[in-house]
């Protein structure tokens, strides 16, 4: 019996390197469903963190902030750093959730001092 040829597919892409990574880019007939890559990981999880602790405070399970940060064995001042990104402007929060956040900002620049007005958010963080 003979051994059945090697069967050979070729298919056109394109590499194109983003954020330090590679990526491979297919021809339009070919895309394939796949997840947002401009989706910061470290940015969502402390928007959800700091959702999740001004929960936790508004249903009174930790009275405080400096409560809360003894319980989960953090700094008190990190922990009011990320209970301020609750007030950030909904479409930054939203922008970030969707991938759509500026190039570069990372969790350092969002744990800043930032300013009350929403406006001056968008400035502040590079948002259109």
């Amino acid at each position: 019996m003979k051994k059945p040829a090697p069967l050979s597919i070729h298919i056109q892409v394109n590499l194109v390197r983003k954020n330090g990574r590679k990526r491979i880019i297919l021809p339009d007939s070919a895309a394939l469903p796949q997840l947002d890559p401009e989706q910061n990981q470290h940015l969502i999880h402390v928007l959800l963190r700091a959702h999740k602790w001004q929960k936790l405070i508004a249903t009174g399970k930790f009275k405080t902030a400096e409560e809360l940060s003894a319980q989960l064995a953090v700094s008190h001042t990190y922990v009011c750093r990320v209970l301020r990104l609750n007030l950030l402007a909904p479409d930054i929060k939203e922008a970030i959730l969707d991938g759509r956040q500026p190039k570069g900002l990372r969790v350092f620049d969002i744990l800043k001092p930032l300013p009350l007005l929403w406006s001056e958010q968008r400035a502040w963080l590079g948002f259109s």
